[in-house]
């Protein structure tokens, strides 16, 4: 089975342009492919996971992966898939998420000589001057084409600012800038992306000519991949300051029956071989192809070490022994005290449990809250901190866990 064979088995394609080069170029390792990355927080999350292994399938079959950062298109903001204006980032904010994204695509892809790239589109975009910019870009693109586009059509009720009108020729001018200094010939996004794109693919053909390598694949990853980076209570991240391993491990247990081997095709480096033998699994087999799931992808992020020990936490936690040692745990100071005691609502908002106050009361009210074991209904309830000196464990739902400890 070729690459590209292979991409298309695993789900990842939705549409392409120009199929028959895209397989050549793929399947022979000759593919220069970018995909984009807008650094708008100090970490990736689950949502950039078809991407990232995607970029880790390409390189693996010997193509060259560009990671385009955003540095530069971060200050205009993407407007696909939104109903409201991006806040404005400064400067330093988008340098500090620019590091800390190279940081964590390093466990999915090789960088070096010859090997991936990362490049920031703030090297070119800001030094643009703009009436050369508007008469040398500005004139290949039709405003009513633009406005056609679906991640225009979406705003264009509520609102579309001239700044967030701009981002599709920023885009498109990054595909054409990489294809001139990097030979980039392939560009990779999710289906919410398709116009941006073929914004890119087109420009090239209209400054360089028809002959212009230039081609686009677009997958799944908005549809398939962004919704997995949310969950209740935010998003789920790569960091494991911000998602620690067990909950990384926990929030790929518990995905749905009906997504678990979907998942586990698209997401995971198993053999098809062996997945293709899963497609039969029913009833507790699929929490076996859940369990699979959660220790592959915990094991790509954070590393074999971690990954086991998030394993064995969740079997002795859903087993009901008292081994805590890999819990979620969160550390608490004296100032988190008020006269000797702690309300259960802001001890489950300090250890990421819920967002807020308002939503851990509805939690608690609704009986989906338990202190050691002990279902709690009263939002007022508090805790002594005499009573920490054994292991607090709030258990919210049926399957999320978490240790409360004085430091």
């Amino acid at each position: 089975m070729t690459i590209y064979d292979e991409l298309v088995a695993r789900g990842l394609i939705a549409q392409v342009t120009d199929e028959d080069e895209i397989k050549e170029l793929v399947n022979n390792g000759k593919a220069v492919f970018y995909i984009g990355f807008d650094p708008t927080a100090d970490s990736l999350h689950v949502g950039h996971f078809m991407a990232l292994c995607l970029m880790k399938r390409l390189q693996m079959a010997g193509n060259k992966p560009i990671a385009l950062i955003g540095g530069g298109t971060g200050y205009i903001g993407d407007p696909s898939g939104r109903s409201d204006m991006r806040s404005m980032m400064t400067p330093e904010q988008i340098q500090h998420n620019c590091d800390c994204f190279k940081e964590q695509m390093s466990r999915f892809i090789e960088f070096g000589e010859d090997k991936a790239l990362m490049v920031n589109n703030a090297d070119w975009l800001l030094g643009l001057n703009y009436i050369e910019m508007l008469r040398d870009v500005g004139a290949c693109f039709s405003v009513n084409n633009m406005l056609r586009a679906e991640c225009y059509k979406q705003r264009m009720e509520k609102g579309l600012s001239f700044l967030e009108f701009n981002y599709m020729i920023m885009q498109s001018y990054d595909f054409y800038h990489l294809f001139k200094h990097y030979n980039c010939n392939m560009q990779f996004g999710g289906d919410d992306q398709w116009s941006n794109m073929l914004g890119g693919t087109e420009l090239i053909r209209r400054k360089l000519g028809k002959d212009a390598y230039a081609m686009t694949i677009t997958l799944l990853m908005n549809s398939e991949g962004k919704k997995m980076g949310k969950t209740a209570n935010g998003a789920v991240w790569l960091d494991p300051k911000k998602t620690s391993p067990y909950d990384f491990y926990q929030y790929w247990r518990n995905v749905g029956d009906n997504d678990v081997l979907k998942c586990i095709r698209m997401l995971t480096f198993l053999p098809l071989e062996q997945i293709d033998e899963m497609d039969s699994w029913e009833g507790s087999q699929l929490n076996t192809a859940k369990e699979i799931l959660a220790y592959e992808l915990t094991k790509l992020v954070h590393g074999e070490e971690e990954a086991l020990k998030a394993q064995a936490a969740a079997k002795a936690i859903f087993a009901g022994g008292g081994n805590h040692e890999n819990m979620p745990t969160t550390t608490l100071g004296d100032d988190d005290f008020t006269d000797g005691k702690i309300g259960l609502l802001g001890l489950m908002v300090k250890g990421g449990l819920s967002s807020s106050n308002g939503e851990a009361r509805r939690l608690v009210q609704q009986g989906g809250v338990s202190v050691n074991d002990q279902k709690v209904t009263d939002a007022s309830f508090s805790i002594e901190k005499s009573q920490f000196s054994d292991d607090v464990i709030v258990k919210k739902g049926k399957k999320v866990f978490h240790k409360f400890v004085i430091g």
